[in-house]
Protein backbone atom coordinates (compact mmCIF):
# COMPACT_ATOMS: atom_id res chain seq x y z
CA UNK A 1 0.00 0.00 0.00
CA UNK A 2 1.17 3.62 -0.69
CA UNK A 3 2.47 5.70 2.21
CA UNK A 4 -0.27 8.12 2.31
CA UNK A 5 0.64 12.13 1.89
CA UNK A 6 0.27 14.87 4.64
CA UNK A 7 -2.43 15.93 2.21
CA UNK A 8 -4.70 12.48 2.75
CA UNK A 9 -3.50 12.31 6.38
CA UNK A 10 -5.36 15.44 7.14
CA UNK A 11 -8.15 15.15 4.52
CA UNK A 12 -8.63 11.53 6.55
CA UNK A 13 -7.80 11.72 9.82
CA UNK A 14 -6.23 9.16 11.80
CA UNK A 15 -8.72 6.90 12.99
CA UNK A 16 -9.52 6.20 8.61
CA UNK A 17 -5.17 5.57 8.25
CA UNK A 18 -5.60 3.41 11.14
CA UNK A 19 -8.90 1.18 9.82
CA UNK A 20 -7.02 1.15 5.74
CA UNK A 21 -3.65 -0.03 7.40
CA UNK A 22 -2.32 -0.12 10.94
CA UNK A 23 1.07 -0.38 9.87
CA UNK A 24 1.26 2.15 7.56
CA UNK A 25 -0.36 4.35 9.63
CA UNK A 26 2.04 3.49 12.35
CA UNK A 27 4.89 3.88 9.73
CA UNK A 28 3.41 7.49 8.15
CA UNK A 29 2.49 9.11 11.39
CA UNK A 30 5.50 7.73 13.97
CA UNK A 31 7.70 6.17 11.34
CA UNK A 32 7.41 3.11 13.80
CA UNK A 33 7.73 -0.48 11.70
CA UNK A 34 5.82 -3.22 13.27
CA UNK A 35 8.60 -5.48 12.21
CA UNK A 36 10.25 -7.29 15.39
CA UNK A 37 13.39 -8.16 12.89
CA UNK A 38 13.42 -4.13 12.60
CA UNK A 39 14.42 -2.95 15.84
CA UNK A 40 15.84 0.28 15.10
CA UNK A 41 12.68 1.45 12.85
CA UNK A 42 10.95 0.23 15.74
CA UNK A 43 12.66 2.43 18.56
CA UNK A 44 13.20 5.22 15.91
CA UNK A 45 9.20 5.15 16.14
CA UNK A 46 8.72 5.14 19.69
CA UNK A 47 10.90 8.00 19.62
CA UNK A 48 8.77 10.21 17.16
CA UNK A 49 6.22 9.06 18.75
CA UNK A 50 7.14 10.42 21.95
CA UNK A 51 7.70 13.82 20.27
CA UNK A 52 4.25 14.19 19.00
CA UNK A 53 2.71 12.66 22.47
CA UNK A 54 5.26 15.42 24.39
CA UNK A 55 6.73 12.65 26.46
CA UNK A 56 8.65 9.18 26.21
CA UNK A 57 6.29 6.37 25.82
CA UNK A 58 7.68 4.35 29.07
CA UNK A 59 6.23 1.42 28.18
CA UNK A 60 6.45 1.89 24.53
CA UNK A 61 8.01 -2.00 23.98
CA UNK A 62 5.06 -3.48 24.86
CA UNK A 63 2.57 -0.98 23.14
CA UNK A 64 1.05 -3.24 20.36
CA UNK A 65 1.92 -2.27 16.67
CA UNK A 66 -1.18 -0.58 14.92
CA UNK A 67 -2.82 0.97 17.92
CA UNK A 68 -3.70 4.19 17.59
CA UNK A 69 -2.60 5.73 20.93
CA UNK A 70 -5.17 6.54 23.54
CA UNK A 71 -4.19 10.63 23.59
CA UNK A 72 -5.42 10.57 19.64
CA UNK A 73 -8.34 8.05 20.24
CA UNK A 74 -11.22 10.00 21.51
CA UNK A 75 -13.65 12.32 19.39
CA UNK A 76 -14.27 15.74 20.44
CA UNK A 77 -16.89 17.10 17.85
CA UNK A 78 -19.73 18.25 20.04
CA UNK A 79 -23.63 19.19 19.16
CA UNK A 80 -26.47 19.72 21.24
CA UNK A 81 -29.66 18.24 21.47
CA UNK A 82 -32.29 19.70 23.13
CA UNK A 83 -32.56 18.29 27.25
CA UNK A 84 -29.28 16.65 27.12
CA UNK A 85 -25.73 17.80 27.79
CA UNK A 86 -23.98 19.80 25.53
CA UNK A 87 -21.31 17.31 25.62
CA UNK A 88 -23.38 14.57 23.54
CA UNK A 89 -21.52 13.93 20.22
CA UNK A 90 -24.54 13.17 17.61
CA UNK A 91 -23.46 10.57 15.59
CA UNK A 92 -26.82 10.63 12.59
CA UNK A 93 -29.68 13.01 12.87
CA UNK A 94 -32.30 10.58 10.92
CA UNK A 95 -32.97 9.19 13.42
CA UNK A 96 -31.19 10.89 16.03
CA UNK A 97 -28.49 9.09 17.49
CA UNK A 98 -25.80 10.51 20.08
CA UNK A 99 -23.06 9.54 22.76
CA UNK A 100 -21.47 10.83 25.90
CA UNK A 101 -17.55 10.71 26.11
CA UNK A 102 -15.93 8.40 28.73
CA UNK A 103 -15.01 11.01 30.82
CA UNK A 104 -19.14 12.60 31.20
CA UNK A 105 -20.06 9.28 32.86
CA UNK A 106 -18.45 9.18 36.54
CA UNK A 107 -21.77 9.55 37.99
CA UNK A 108 -22.57 6.26 40.07
CA UNK A 109 -26.30 6.95 38.84
CA UNK A 110 -26.24 7.90 34.90
CA UNK A 111 -28.60 11.39 34.83
CA UNK A 112 -31.00 11.92 33.03
CA UNK A 113 -29.23 14.46 30.38
CA UNK A 114 -26.08 12.56 30.06
CA UNK A 115 -28.15 9.25 28.78
CA UNK A 116 -27.14 8.15 25.37
CA UNK A 117 -30.27 8.34 22.42
CA UNK A 118 -30.39 5.47 20.16
CA UNK A 119 -33.37 5.78 17.66
CA UNK A 120 -34.71 3.80 14.80
CA UNK A 121 -36.85 5.72 13.79
CA UNK A 122 -39.34 9.16 14.16
CA UNK A 123 -40.29 10.02 18.08
CA UNK A 124 -43.62 10.90 18.31
CA UNK A 125 -44.96 14.18 18.55
CA UNK A 126 -47.49 15.84 20.66
CA UNK A 127 -47.83 12.98 23.29
CA UNK A 128 -50.64 12.93 25.09
CA UNK A 129 -50.09 10.68 28.75
CA UNK A 130 -53.65 11.16 29.70
CA UNK A 131 -54.63 9.05 26.80
CA UNK A 132 -51.26 6.81 26.11
CA UNK A 133 -52.63 3.26 26.40
CA UNK A 134 -50.76 -0.15 25.86
CA UNK A 135 -52.06 -3.53 24.42
CA UNK A 136 -51.51 -6.99 25.37
CA UNK A 137 -51.96 -9.20 22.75
CA UNK A 138 -50.46 -12.03 20.25
CA UNK A 139 -51.08 -15.49 20.04
CA UNK A 140 -50.51 -16.76 23.28
CA UNK A 141 -52.03 -14.57 25.44
CA UNK A 142 -55.45 -15.75 27.03
CA UNK A 143 -57.45 -12.53 27.49
CA UNK A 144 -55.87 -9.06 25.06
CA UNK A 145 -56.43 -6.01 27.79
CA UNK A 146 -55.90 -2.23 26.87
CA UNK A 147 -54.97 -0.18 30.29
CA UNK A 148 -54.27 3.28 30.07
CA UNK A 149 -51.01 4.38 31.68
CA UNK A 150 -53.20 5.70 35.08
CA UNK A 151 -54.49 2.13 35.14
CA UNK A 152 -51.11 0.27 35.48
CA UNK A 153 -49.38 3.20 37.56
CA UNK A 154 -53.19 2.44 40.32
CA UNK A 155 -53.45 -1.47 39.59
CA UNK A 156 -49.40 -2.92 39.50
CA UNK A 157 -47.20 -2.44 42.70
CA UNK A 158 -44.00 0.21 41.79
CA UNK A 159 -40.85 -1.24 41.29
CA UNK A 160 -37.83 0.42 41.32
CA UNK A 161 -33.97 -0.36 39.93
CA UNK A 162 -30.83 0.80 38.10
CA UNK A 163 -30.71 -1.03 34.81
CA UNK A 164 -27.94 -0.87 32.62
CA UNK A 165 -28.79 -0.09 29.19
CA UNK A 166 -25.82 -0.60 26.21
CA UNK A 167 -26.57 -0.20 22.51
CA UNK A 168 -25.49 -3.79 20.92
CA UNK A 169 -23.18 -1.33 18.47
CA UNK A 170 -21.47 0.66 21.26
CA UNK A 171 -17.50 0.61 20.10
CA UNK A 172 -18.25 -0.22 16.37
CA UNK A 173 -15.64 2.27 14.82
CA UNK A 174 -13.03 0.07 16.32
CA UNK A 175 -13.46 -3.06 14.17
CA UNK A 176 -11.91 -3.79 11.17
CA UNK A 177 -13.01 -3.74 8.29
CA UNK A 178 -15.53 -1.55 9.25
CA UNK A 179 -18.76 -2.15 9.56
CA UNK A 180 -22.20 -0.29 8.66
CA UNK A 181 -23.80 1.57 11.09
CA UNK A 182 -23.43 4.43 13.86
CA UNK A 183 -19.75 4.97 14.43
CA UNK A 184 -20.57 4.54 18.11
CA UNK A 185 -17.50 5.30 20.31
CA UNK A 186 -17.45 4.39 23.92
CA UNK A 187 -20.43 6.47 25.18
CA UNK A 188 -23.89 4.20 24.01
CA UNK A 189 -24.30 2.89 27.63
CA UNK A 190 -25.60 4.80 30.64
CA UNK A 191 -27.19 2.90 34.08
CA UNK A 192 -29.97 5.15 35.04
CA UNK A 193 -32.53 4.50 38.07
CA UNK A 194 -36.11 2.87 36.25
CA UNK A 195 -39.12 2.94 38.05
CA UNK A 196 -42.22 1.02 36.76
CA UNK A 197 -43.99 -1.91 36.92
CA UNK A 198 -42.96 -5.68 36.25
CA UNK A 199 -43.50 -6.59 33.00
CA UNK A 200 -44.21 -9.96 34.90
CA UNK A 201 -46.86 -8.76 36.45
CA UNK A 202 -49.00 -7.05 33.91
CA UNK A 203 -48.39 -10.12 31.22
CA UNK A 204 -50.03 -12.14 33.98
CA UNK A 205 -53.10 -10.20 34.87
CA UNK A 206 -53.41 -11.25 30.75
CA UNK A 207 -52.83 -15.13 31.26
CA UNK A 208 -50.06 -16.37 29.31
CA UNK A 209 -50.53 -19.71 27.49
CA UNK A 210 -48.58 -22.94 27.67
CA UNK A 211 -47.16 -22.33 24.48
CA UNK A 212 -45.51 -18.91 24.95
CA UNK A 213 -41.68 -18.32 24.05
CA UNK A 214 -41.11 -14.62 23.34
CA UNK A 215 -42.42 -11.21 23.80
CA UNK A 216 -42.31 -8.66 20.80
CA UNK A 217 -43.17 -4.88 21.83
CA UNK A 218 -44.49 -2.29 19.35
CA UNK A 219 -44.34 1.35 19.26
CA UNK A 220 -45.41 5.10 18.43
CA UNK A 221 -42.49 5.74 16.73
CA UNK A 222 -42.81 5.96 13.05
CA UNK A 223 -40.75 4.42 10.30
CA UNK A 224 -38.35 6.72 8.97
CA UNK A 225 -40.09 6.60 5.25
CA UNK A 226 -43.38 7.45 7.82
CA UNK A 227 -45.30 4.47 5.76
CA UNK A 228 -48.32 3.54 8.42
CA UNK A 229 -47.63 -0.05 7.37
CA UNK A 230 -43.67 -0.61 8.53
CA UNK A 231 -42.60 -0.49 12.30
CA UNK A 232 -39.68 1.44 12.75
CA UNK A 233 -38.63 -1.53 15.03
CA UNK A 234 -40.24 -4.40 17.36
CA UNK A 235 -38.02 -6.48 18.73
CA UNK A 236 -38.23 -8.86 21.69
CA UNK A 237 -37.34 -10.81 24.09
CA UNK A 238 -37.42 -14.93 25.30
CA UNK A 239 -39.75 -15.63 28.26
CA UNK A 240 -37.53 -16.11 30.78
CA UNK A 241 -36.37 -12.68 30.09
CA UNK A 242 -39.66 -10.91 30.26
CA UNK A 243 -40.64 -12.64 33.49
CA UNK A 244 -37.74 -11.36 35.53
CA UNK A 245 -38.07 -9.02 38.63
CA UNK A 246 -36.25 -6.11 37.21
CA UNK A 247 -37.78 -6.70 33.47
CA UNK A 248 -39.82 -3.37 33.78
CA UNK A 249 -42.62 -1.27 31.85
CA UNK A 250 -41.05 1.93 33.19
CA UNK A 251 -42.81 5.64 32.93
CA UNK A 252 -40.00 7.24 35.00
CA UNK A 253 -36.16 8.05 35.03
CA UNK A 254 -34.22 9.08 38.14
CA UNK A 255 -37.79 9.55 39.55
CA UNK A 256 -38.61 12.14 36.82
CA UNK A 257 -40.11 11.51 33.17
CA UNK A 258 -38.34 9.82 30.77
CA UNK A 259 -37.05 12.25 28.46
CA UNK A 260 -39.22 12.83 25.03
CA UNK A 261 -35.57 11.09 23.26
CA UNK A 262 -35.64 8.07 25.67
CA UNK A 263 -39.11 6.64 25.37
CA UNK A 264 -41.76 8.98 27.36
CA UNK A 265 -44.22 8.44 28.52
CA UNK A 266 -43.68 4.71 28.59
CA UNK A 267 -41.33 1.94 27.59
CA UNK A 268 -39.39 -1.70 28.55
CA UNK A 269 -36.35 -1.93 30.42
CA UNK A 270 -34.41 -4.80 30.35
CA UNK A 271 -31.15 -4.77 31.58
CA UNK A 272 -28.11 -6.30 30.62
CA UNK A 273 -29.44 -7.34 26.84
CA UNK A 274 -29.40 -5.04 24.24
CA UNK A 275 -30.39 -1.45 24.91
CA UNK A 276 -32.90 -2.43 21.15
CA UNK A 277 -34.65 -4.86 23.02
CA UNK A 278 -36.25 -2.16 25.45
CA UNK A 279 -38.81 -0.30 23.19
CA UNK A 280 -39.49 3.16 23.71
CA UNK A 281 -42.89 4.61 23.26
CA UNK A 282 -44.53 1.61 23.71
CA UNK A 283 -48.11 0.79 22.64
CA UNK A 284 -48.07 -2.38 22.99
CA UNK A 285 -46.92 -5.82 23.61
CA UNK A 286 -47.51 -9.34 21.79
CA UNK A 287 -47.09 -12.91 23.96
CA UNK A 288 -45.87 -15.23 21.15
CA UNK A 289 -45.55 -18.57 20.56
CA UNK A 290 -42.83 -18.16 17.74
CA UNK A 291 -39.46 -15.82 18.54
CA UNK A 292 -41.06 -12.61 17.73
CA UNK A 293 -40.13 -11.57 13.82
CA UNK A 294 -40.95 -7.53 13.89
CA UNK A 295 -38.95 -5.12 12.33
CA UNK A 296 -34.90 -5.28 13.36
CA UNK A 297 -35.59 -9.28 14.39
CA UNK A 298 -34.07 -11.23 11.40
CA UNK A 299 -30.65 -11.20 10.51
CA UNK A 300 -28.09 -9.27 10.64
CA UNK A 301 -29.85 -6.43 13.00
CA UNK A 302 -28.87 -7.87 16.24
CA UNK A 303 -27.03 -10.91 15.64
CA UNK A 304 -23.33 -12.52 15.06
CA UNK A 305 -22.12 -15.12 13.89
CA UNK A 306 -22.98 -18.67 15.98
CA UNK A 307 -19.24 -19.46 14.79
CA UNK A 308 -16.28 -17.28 14.91
CA UNK A 309 -15.80 -16.32 11.50
CA UNK A 310 -12.59 -14.25 9.33
CA UNK A 311 -12.79 -10.90 9.31
CA UNK A 312 -14.83 -9.29 6.63
CA UNK A 313 -16.42 -12.99 6.05
CA UNK A 314 -19.91 -13.07 4.71
CA UNK A 315 -21.84 -15.03 7.20
CA UNK A 316 -25.54 -16.55 5.46
CA UNK A 317 -28.52 -15.04 7.52
CA UNK A 318 -29.29 -18.67 9.31
CA UNK A 319 -25.79 -18.82 10.60
CA UNK A 320 -26.13 -15.68 12.75
CA UNK A 321 -27.51 -15.86 16.22
CA UNK A 322 -29.73 -12.94 18.00
CA UNK A 323 -27.82 -11.32 20.46
CA UNK A 324 -29.00 -11.60 23.94
CA UNK A 325 -27.16 -11.14 27.51
CA UNK A 326 -23.99 -8.99 26.97
CA UNK A 327 -20.55 -9.82 27.23
CA UNK A 328 -18.12 -8.33 30.42
CA UNK A 329 -16.86 -4.21 29.61
CA UNK A 330 -16.02 -1.86 32.01
CA UNK A 331 -14.31 1.72 31.22
CA UNK A 332 -12.31 4.66 32.95
CA UNK A 333 -14.46 7.77 33.86
CA UNK A 334 -12.31 9.64 35.80
CA UNK A 335 -9.91 11.07 35.17
CA UNK A 336 -9.82 12.27 31.25
CA UNK A 337 -8.03 10.37 28.74
CA UNK A 338 -4.82 13.22 28.16
CA UNK A 339 -4.48 14.14 31.94
CA UNK A 340 -1.19 15.74 33.31
CA UNK A 341 -0.01 14.11 36.08
CA UNK A 342 2.82 14.60 38.89
CA UNK A 343 5.63 11.85 39.48
CA UNK A 344 5.43 12.45 42.87
CA UNK A 345 2.09 11.60 43.38
CA UNK A 346 -0.50 8.41 43.53
CA UNK A 347 -2.82 8.48 40.17
CA UNK A 348 -6.60 7.80 41.32
CA UNK A 349 -9.23 6.73 38.50
CA UNK A 350 -12.19 5.02 38.51
CA UNK A 351 -14.71 3.92 36.48
CA UNK A 352 -17.42 1.31 35.77
CA UNK A 353 -17.57 -2.12 34.82
CA UNK A 354 -21.29 -4.39 34.06
CA UNK A 355 -21.95 -7.84 32.29
CA UNK A 356 -25.24 -9.40 31.09
CA UNK A 357 -27.00 -11.11 33.40
CA UNK A 358 -23.96 -12.12 35.15
CA UNK A 359 -22.14 -10.07 37.80
CA UNK A 360 -18.45 -8.16 37.69
CA UNK A 361 -15.88 -10.33 40.15
CA UNK A 362 -12.53 -8.79 39.66
CA UNK A 363 -10.95 -5.70 38.17
CA UNK A 364 -7.55 -4.98 37.32
CA UNK A 365 -5.95 -1.96 35.67
CA UNK A 366 -2.02 -2.23 33.83
CA UNK A 367 0.14 0.94 33.15
CA UNK A 368 2.46 -1.03 31.43
CA UNK A 369 0.03 -2.24 27.69
CA UNK A 370 -1.19 -5.03 29.38
CA UNK A 371 2.42 -7.08 30.54
CA UNK A 372 1.76 -6.65 34.04
CA UNK A 373 -2.16 -6.18 35.86
CA UNK A 374 -3.18 -4.96 39.61
CA UNK A 375 -5.90 -6.30 40.49
CA UNK A 376 -8.25 -3.16 42.12
CA UNK A 377 -11.28 -2.55 44.27
CA UNK A 378 -14.51 -2.97 43.13
CA UNK A 379 -18.18 -2.23 44.57
CA UNK A 380 -21.37 -5.13 44.31
CA UNK A 381 -24.08 -4.17 42.29
CA UNK A 382 -26.98 -2.02 43.95
CA UNK A 383 -29.07 -4.76 41.94
CA UNK A 384 -29.32 -7.13 39.60
CA UNK A 385 -28.23 -5.59 35.95
CA UNK A 386 -26.75 -2.68 37.49
CA UNK A 387 -23.05 -1.76 36.68
CA UNK A 388 -20.58 -2.07 39.35
CA UNK A 389 -17.74 0.99 40.51
CA UNK A 390 -14.02 0.66 40.29
CA UNK A 391 -11.22 2.41 42.13
CA UNK A 392 -7.63 2.13 41.14
CA UNK A 393 -4.23 3.91 42.58
CA UNK A 394 -1.18 3.52 40.98
CA UNK A 395 2.33 4.66 40.87
CA UNK A 396 4.57 5.88 38.15
CA UNK A 397 8.10 4.85 37.51
CA UNK A 398 9.41 7.69 35.53
CA UNK A 399 8.26 10.85 33.61
CA UNK A 400 6.52 10.15 30.56
CA UNK A 401 3.79 8.87 28.07
CA UNK A 402 1.53 6.16 29.83
CA UNK A 403 -1.88 4.75 29.23
CA UNK A 404 -3.84 2.99 31.84
CA UNK A 405 -5.57 0.30 30.67
CA UNK A 406 -9.37 -0.80 32.43
CA UNK A 407 -10.08 -4.66 32.52
CA UNK A 408 -13.14 -6.58 34.15
CA UNK A 409 -13.94 -10.13 35.25
CA UNK A 410 -17.17 -11.48 35.08
CA UNK A 411 -18.30 -14.41 37.41
CA UNK A 412 -18.11 -17.44 35.12
CA UNK A 413 -14.07 -16.21 34.96
CA UNK A 414 -14.35 -14.82 31.17
CA UNK A 415 -12.11 -11.54 30.79
CA UNK A 416 -12.68 -8.76 28.54
CA UNK A 417 -10.45 -8.99 25.74
CA UNK A 418 -7.13 -6.52 25.60
CA UNK A 419 -7.64 -5.25 22.06
CA UNK A 420 -10.68 -6.56 19.57
CA UNK A 421 -12.76 -9.66 20.40
CA UNK A 422 -13.65 -11.05 17.09
CA UNK A 423 -15.07 -9.57 14.11
CA UNK A 424 -18.59 -9.61 13.20
CA UNK A 425 -20.62 -7.97 9.82
CA UNK A 426 -22.39 -5.32 12.13
CA UNK A 427 -20.14 -4.78 13.99
CA UNK A 428 -21.48 -5.62 17.85
CA UNK A 429 -20.13 -6.55 21.10
CA UNK A 430 -16.86 -4.54 21.09
CA UNK A 431 -15.63 -4.90 24.68
CA UNK A 432 -12.21 -4.76 24.08
CA UNK A 433 -10.12 -3.24 27.21
CA UNK A 434 -10.55 1.00 27.92
CA UNK A 435 -7.49 3.11 28.29
CA UNK A 436 -6.97 6.64 28.35
CA UNK A 437 -4.01 8.75 27.81
CA UNK A 438 -1.80 10.01 30.67
CA UNK A 439 1.06 12.57 30.81
CA UNK A 440 3.64 12.02 34.11
CA UNK A 441 5.99 14.87 34.45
Amino acid sequence: MKKPSKKQMLEKGIHELYRENPEQADKAIFGRTTNPVSRRGFLTGLSTMGAVLGAEVVFGRFMPGGLIPAAFAETTEKFRIAGKHAGLIILNDRPVNAEVPAHLLNDLVTPADKLFVRNNGLPPENVDVNNWTLTIGGESVKTSKTYTLAELKKKFTHHTYQLTLECGGNGRVEFDPPAKGNQWGLGAVGCAKWTGVRLRDVLKDCGIKDDAVYIGYHAADEHLTRNPDKEAISRGVPMHKALEDESLIAWSLNDEEIPAMNGHPLRLVFGGWPASTSGKWLTGISIRNIVHDGAKMSAPAYRIPCEPVAPGTKVAAEDMCIIESMPIKSMVTFPKSGVKHALKDEFSANGHAWVGDKTVEKMHVSIDFGQTWQEVKISKPVNRNAWQHWQAKVKFPQAGYYELWAKATDSDGVSQPMILPGWNPKGYLNNACHRIAIQVV
